[in-house]
């Protein structure tokens, strides 16, 4: 088991315990929602204990010396986090080298990110959602929340050195950090739109550093090294209560809590934070009996390789897991269980622990045992690091993305989308450079999306007559609209087809009202969004209500293999049905058993599926309202 380096700090089995149980839980969210559906709150216990763990250690250090140590701080993070990462980015870009080398282009960013310790801002400014993306996930997705750490490991010590000189009494710090996290939470309460996909406000820095600041604050509080055994029973026994329903409360948001949840961004973060330094202020009390249970051998084990386990999952995951991402195989999951845990074991032995107690010289002078005395040992050092950087960046650099054009834009989706991979075409006027599909009328077929599929013989009757004109039709979507276009523009002769990738219904409204000031928004407007995510019922009703002089409206729910897909089909079947003027076309009732129709990502359509899926929506459309 791990002990402190630091001889002055005390070791706390118990917090060992937290770090497991929050590890097992984001492990289970990113394995299938459905077992956690909070899972992701663990990254949120992990902010608590950083900020306590760092900000005692540090108080700690201006007690004994009067001073802070910044540079041997930061040399001991880096020591402790850079090596383990180097290896695991190091073997990621070697697994996708050889498994799928035209992958690395589009993850050059994400290894960069990582190297610098910014993936939260990178995803930010790419706008990747966290909950909603739909093509292949990145193996380094979950790189955010490290990011977040190691920016406040940066910036802390001197926000921390400072406010000791200015005030170090307990009480007036304390309540200067929560004023700090106070204005945090705020910041993301007030940043979060109901309906919206809120990955800006769960990535940012800002909006999450509240978790930080408050576990920051306990340790000023309730310092490690001034608890005592000595304490009466009856103040050890409030402790124990006090942790055992902060525990409790963290593992009921753990276990009820969903990612759309707006109470998580208006407090619940918060009250799961609150919780959570509740439950560390138990486990750090040496005499409490909440810190011996967490503190049993199993629980401690994974603990002390959390950050290993943390950095293995996610990778392992994404790269060993099925393509369409619907369904869960327990043998799959034993297996990757099996090899995260034991990646992140091999990374504790080899890497970390001989790292972090004898430095990267004295490590690289034992790998590298028959050649230490050719190599002086900072070179060894130097040699070691520069190598796997180089690697890293020369796996991702080695291949050049291709130009954006609006074909690639469907392949692959600003978002990560994955839609079917079209057939060589010329490049087509891009236009604003969009990747939309705006006022494809008549002969005005958009190339990239007549790309998309194939001609293919109609799945369903009812052809419409070439003769017939459908110039009142509008149709309002996202990439799978896209993937339908020519299609739909041979079974409705004149529709007026707006498609985005990765549109999301909230885009909706703003869409049909310039739409509707080019006199380009038709009597019968079909509405096709919701693969890319949730939205609000007052998004959806504002939507119909503003549409309301319509003659008639198809909404079109959806397939995707996604959390979110029960979420959209009940809430378009709910709302539908109190509008005069609406249709619901149920696609998910009608690619029931259709496999062959969907592309790998079991979102997207091949040419047959697109075929049917436009036979559908042209037969919705000419159903007259009186017969529905």
């Amino acid at each position: 088991m791990p002990s402190p380096i630091e001889g002055k700090s005390r070791y706390m089995p118990g917090i060992d315990g937290l770090r497991a149980l929050a590890v097992l839980a984001v492990i289970a969210y990113h394995l299938h929602p459905g077992l956690a559906p909070g899972g992701l709150l663990g990254v949120g216990i992990f902010f608590v204990l950083s900020g306590y763990l760092i900000t005692d250690l540090l108080i700690a250090e201006w007690r004994r010396e009067g001073r802070l140590n910044l540079k041997s701080f930061w040399l001991r993070r880096f020591r402790r986090l850079l090596p383990a990462m180097l290896v695991l980015l190091s073997a990621v870009a070697a697994w996708i080298w050889l498994v799928d080398r035209s992958r690395l282009p589009a993850l050059q960013g994400d290894f960069l990110a990582a190297l610098t310790y910014v993936s939260n801002w990178w995803l930010v400014y790419r706008e990747v959602s966290y909950f909603e993306s739909l093509g292949p996930p990145s193996p380094l997705g979950h790189f955010w929340s490290l990011a977040v750490e190691e920016q406040f490991y940066l910036l802390w010590p001197l926000l921390l050195a400072l406010a000791l000189r200015l005030q170090p009494r307990r009480v007036w710090l304390a309540g200067a950090i929560l004023l700090g996290a106070a204005a945090s939470a705020a910041a993301m309460a007030l940043l979060y739109e109901p309906g919206t996909d809120p990955s800006r406000i769960y990535y940012g820095t800002d909006t999450r550093a509240f978790g930080l600041l408050i576990g920051a604050a306990l340790a000023v509080v309730w310092p490690s090294g001034k608890l005592s055994t000595g304490t009466p029973v009856r103040v050890r026994r409030i402790v124990d209560w006090a942790g055992t329903a902060g525990l409790f409360a963290v593992l009921l948001m753990i276990v009820r809590s969903g990612q759309y949840d707006a109470f998580l961004y208006q407090g619940g973060f918060v009250l799961l934070s609150l919780a959570s330094a509740v439950t560390v202020a138990a486990l750090a009390h040496p005499s409490g009996q909440l810190g011996r249970i967490l503190g049993c051998r199993p629980l401690r084990w994974l603990g002390a390789r959390s950050y290993g386990i943390y950095l293995w999952h996610y990778p392992v995951i994404v790269l060993t897991g099925p393509a369409r991402g619907d369904g869960i195989s327990l043998a799959r999951v034993a297996l990757q269980l099996t090899a995260t845990i034991g990646l992140a074991a091999l990374s504790w032995k080899f890497i970390e622990e001989p790292i972090r107690r004898r430095g990267v010289k004295a490590w690289g002078a034992q790998l590298f045992g028959r050649y230490r005395k050719r190599l002086p040992q900072p070179g060894m050092r130097w040699i070691v690091l520069g190598s796997l950087i180089l690697f890293i960046c020369a796996s991702c650099l080695g291949e050049s993305p291709q130009p954006p054009t609006v074909t690639n834009v469907l392949a692959e989706g600003s978002d990560g989308l994955a839609a079917p991979a079209p057939a060589p075409t010329p490049q087509p006027d891009q236009g604003n450079g969009t990747g939309t599909v705006t006022e494809a009328s008549g002969p005005k077929t958009d190339e990239a999306a007549e790309a998309v599929v194939e001609t293919a013989p109609p799945v369903a009757p009812e052809a419409v007559p070439e003769e017939e004109a459908w110039a009142g039709v509008t149709a309002i979507g996202d990439s799978v609209l896209l993937g339908t276009a020519a299609q739909l523009e041979k079974q409705l002769p004149g529709i007026v087809i707006d498609g985005k990738v990765g549109r999301q219904l909230a885009q909706a409204q703003e869409v049909a009202d310039r739409l509707r000031s080019k006199g380009k928004l038709g009597s019968r407007i079909i509405i096709e969004l919701g693969t890319n995510g949730a939205f609000s019922k007052k998004q959806l009703e504002s939507l119909l209500h503003s549409l309301a002089d319509a003659e008639q409206i198809v909404l079109v729910n959806t397939r995707v293999p996604r959390p979110w897909e029960g979420t959209v089909n009940d809430m378009l079947k709910e709302v539908s049905g109190r509008f005069a003027n609406t249709t619901l076309v149920d696609w998910h009732a009608a690619s029931v058993g259709k496999a062959s129709f969907f592309a790998a990502d079991g979102v997207h359509l091949n040419a047959e599926g697109a075929e049917y899926y436009a036979s559908l929506l042209a037969k919705a459309v000419r159903k007259p309202r009186s017969s529905e």
